[in-house]
């Protein structure tokens, strides 16, 4: 008998691409995968995950794919783990009749500019803002909201071309830099505009939001400014009741007010006090491994949560077991350097597991290539995850392990010759190459 086909408009390179795939098999679905270069997922090799080439930025060739296989082995939905695809997947979806969320939704959530002003005519706090063209317009939207000012492209994610910029200097030339080169990172030259809005102070934290319901809070740990990258997440975040449901209202509103709620929604928010602001809403599943994170701690596996959806069945959203807390910490270089050699790179992993709460660690390099500070999510080098009964102590765990692993680096060697080799991963009781 056929299986229906689940069809994957292209991937994210690392993270939940291959969990979505896998999570369609398990439901007895024939994952497929359409990308215009499927030489940038090994694992769709590696996993024998069936791949259809066309131009994934013409929603009209993708709806031409999809046809095709549901004349073959009917289609049972349509979706996408990559940001940058989610649009696409929606109208193609939409087109055939299929679960899925409404794309013009998506694609405004997606512009920042207009994410911004919808929020804002919704009622929803966000920071002062303006949208600029260029140097002039940028400094003077700076100006008149007030020094310091965050100034980002109104496309991209994983924290590309965000900075916080301290005075009309620094306002200027960022802002040239985003006028002037595509930051967008997937698909060639989106929208070149330049949001400009006030910096809030107080902790960042993450709400997953799922249709319309809570999922967790998530804490957020921020690398050093001016850029934003993110260092770490633990959830749940240790707040008092309020403070969580305050931020979780504040974020079911914000999906409300773009005209979402359908599936999984990354929203990131900005607590001082009793203040609580949305910085941005993502139209996906969290990244930087938060549903990772939110399966071990919690028991809700939100990938399949997502491929349930997309094929038109109710998600999974109750805790399963006793709750607990996750964290994560990324390593990430402090100065120019290189990983070490195999030998020690390895051993590095070992001992990062064998930390008490450590559950798995990665390193994404191969032996001996360069490393540098991070100045998006790009120059994250490896990853430690650790869980315990509460929030802080798996916190503790996982600042212990990321000590053990940040011994793979080798500031000695700050030419960093590549030497080649594989990235690498360790699980308690299971070793990836």
């Amino acid at each position: 008998m056929t299986r229906p086909v689940l069809l994957l408009v292209e991937s994210n390179t690392t993270g939940s691409g291959r969990q979505f795939a896998r999570c369609a098999a398990d439901l007895g679905l024939r994952p497929v995968l359409v990308g215009a270069d499927p030489g940038r997922y090994p694992y769709a090799a590696e996993d024998g995950l069936r791949v259809e080439v066309a131009d994934t930025s013409d929603e009209r060739a993708v709806l031409a794919v999809a046809r095709s296989l549901d004349r073959e082995a009917g289609l049972a939905g349509v979706t996408s783990s990559s940001e940058y695809f989610v649009a696409t997947a929606a109208a193609v979806a939409r087109a055939l009749g299929l679960p899925g969320p409404d794309a013009a939704a998506v694609r405004a959530c997606r512009n920042k500019g207009r994410q911004r002003a919808l929020l804002q005519a919704g009622g929803v706090p966000v920071p002062r803002f303006a949208l600029v063209r260029n140097q002039r317009e940028a400094v003077l939207a700076a100006e008149e909201i007030g020094y310091p000012v965050v100034l980002k492209p109104v496309l991209g994610s994983g924290s590309l071309g965000v900075r916080l910029c301290a005075d009309p200097d620094a306002a200027a030339a960022h802002a040239a830099a985003l006028t002037s080169a595509a930051v967008d990172g997937r698909v060639a030259a989106g929208a070149r505009d330049v949001l400009v809005e006030e910096y809030l102070r107080g902790a960042e934290y993450s709400v997953e939001v799922f249709s319309r319901t809570v999922v967790v809070v998530v804490a957020k740990q921020l690398g050093p400014l001016p850029d934003f990258v993110e260092y770490g997440h633990v959830l749940p975040a240790a707040l008092p009741a309020g403070d969580s449901r305050r931020l979780g209202d504040t974020a079911v509103r914000a999906v409300q007010a773009l005209g979402l709620g359908w599936g999984a929604a990354h929203v990131e928010l900005r607590q001082d006090g009793d203040d609580v602001h949305v910085i941005e809403v993502n139209p996906r599943l969290a990244g930087g491994m938060i549903p990772d994170l939110a399966g071990r701690a919690l028991g809700v596996d939100l990938v399949a949560c997502q491929v349930r959806a997309a094929v038109g069945l109710a998600p999974a959203l109750r805790p399963a077991g006793t709750p607990r807390a996750a964290a994560i910490r990324f390593l990430t270089a402090d100065a120019p350097g290189a990983l070490a050699g195999a030998d020690a790179r390895a051993a590095a992993l070992d001992a990062a597991l064998a930390t008490a709460g450590v559950e798995a660690a990665a390193l994404y390099r191969g032996p001996g290539e360069a490393v540098a500070p991070a100045h998006d999510f790009r120059g994250r080098i490896g990853h430690v995850i650790a869980v315990a009964p509460d929030t802080s102590a798996a916190a503790r765990a996982a600042a212990q392990g990321l000590g053990e692993l940040s011994t793979a680096l080798d500031h000695s060697n700050r030419g960093g010759t590549d030497r080649g080799g594989t990235n690498a991963a360790r699980t308690k009781g299971k070793t990836r190459p």
